[in-house]
């Protein structure tokens, strides 16, 4: 799991939401499918070597998001299905996340045309289930979640 989910502490972004986009982008890519239990807070804190309050703090906000559904007693898992939300609700949440990335590329130097085509790169990644690129370039095999469920 720790080398599927990866945790730059040079990266500007906050643990907790690197720990939270790294989960969605597993579950996007089809690597943690539907109904696949997540590890417990406390095994992903250690395999992270991260407090657990920051894992907690990114798996209460994808279980708030719908993305991880808690089933009391067992533990933490993949919901079943893709978070509900009005069409405004998703377009709200896609031109925010299309204003971040249109800013870094901007900060980056980088053309219209060349960041169009790193997002058409990103949804067929996406799509055929494909690891993100700094997992591609590394040449490392995605390892499982092993550890167990969470439990609530």
């Amino acid at each position: 799991m720790s080398r599927s989910l990866r945790i730059d502490p040079a990266d500007p972004r906050p643990i907790w939401r690197q720990i939270e986009e790294g989960v969605r982008h597993l579950v996007a890519a089809g690597a943690l499918p539907a109904g696949t239990a997540v590890p417990s807070v406390r095994d992903l804190a250690r395999e992270l070597q991260v407090n657990p309050a920051t894992v907690s703090k990114a798996y209460q906000r994808l279980t708030d998001a719908g993305v991880l559904a808690v089933r009391r007693g067992e533990g933490t898992y993949v919901s079943a299905a893709p978070p509900e939300l009005t069409a405004g609700e998703r377009s709200l949440r896609l031109q925010q996340g299309a204003l971040r990335y249109a800013s870094l590329a901007v900060t980056l130097g980088a053309s219209q045309a060349e960041t169009a085509a790193g997002l058409e790169e990103a949804w067929r990644t996406l799509a055929g289930g494909g690891a993100p690129p700094e997992t591609a370039e590394t040449g490392e095999e995605e390892e499982e979640w092993t550890s167990s469920p969470s439990k609530s």
